[in-house]
């Protein structure tokens, strides 16, 4: 079962959405907010897979609840779902760690298909989107990533780990909780198929991070 959070602030479309997953026995909802703040509360309380996401609400911005929500609790897929479909806000999703993008617009079976895809790990977009999110994203240089699987997130804090720090000076020296670096830590082993930091730092190492 899919743990799913809504974040919208048109309660008659929220409400749809919550009537559409209640009759999916693989669909679980178990939050829903209407402001950016909110929905960054409520991930900590309810701890969803998924957060379906507004990319336009009251207060801070569904793209900046999204960052918060990410960087926070990566484990967490945020799918985007707004009724604009420009570039600017397809990429500002994306950079804000969205793993997949859907226009209001989309049908049930489509919002369903995505919640399963981004649950499992994959990134996804609607067919009105996807072509613009790969238009804009090869016109952008590629900046070479000394291990491409990691986020540049994960690579600052397996920098620190090979620097020697443990998880409470990371999150001391990247400002965020012991919690949101142990998430970090653990994604980076289940990348790198390690098991310890010592295997970690080697890893690092062998990339040219961290001291020598």
């Amino acid at each position: 079962m899919i743990r799913v959070m809504v974040v919208e602030d048109h309660p008659v479309f929220a409400e749809g959405l919550v009537s559409l997953f209640r009759d999916l026995p693989e669909v679980e909802v178990v939050g829903v907010a209407g402001t950016g703040e909110a929905a960054v509360d409520l991930v900590e309380q309810v701890a969803p897979q998924v957060v379906l996401m507004d990319l336009h609400l009251p207060g801070i911005s569904g793209i900046e609840a999204t960052s918060r929500i990410t960087e926070r609790h990566p484990e967490v897929a945020v799918l985007a779902l707004t009724m604009l479909s420009d570039d600017e806000t397809v990429l500002a999703a994306i950079r804000a760690g969205a793993r997949g993008y859907l226009l209001k617009e989309a049908s049930g079976a489509d919002i369903v298909r995505s919640l399963e895809a981004v649950a499992t790990g994959q990134v996804v977009f609607g067919a009105s989107t996807g072509s613009q999110v790969l238009a804009a994203l090869s016109a952008q240089p590629a900046r070479p990533r000394p291990i491409p699987e990691l986020t540049d997130r994960e690579i600052e804090v397996l920098e620190l780990v090979a620097a020697g720090l443990n998880n409470h000076a990371i999150a001391q020296r990247l400002v965020l909780s012991e919690k949101t670096v142990r998430n970090h830590v653990s994604n980076i082993f289940a990348k790198l198929h390690v098991t310890d930091r010592s295997a970690a730092v080697a890893r690092a190492r062998d990339a040219g991070l961290g001291p020598r």
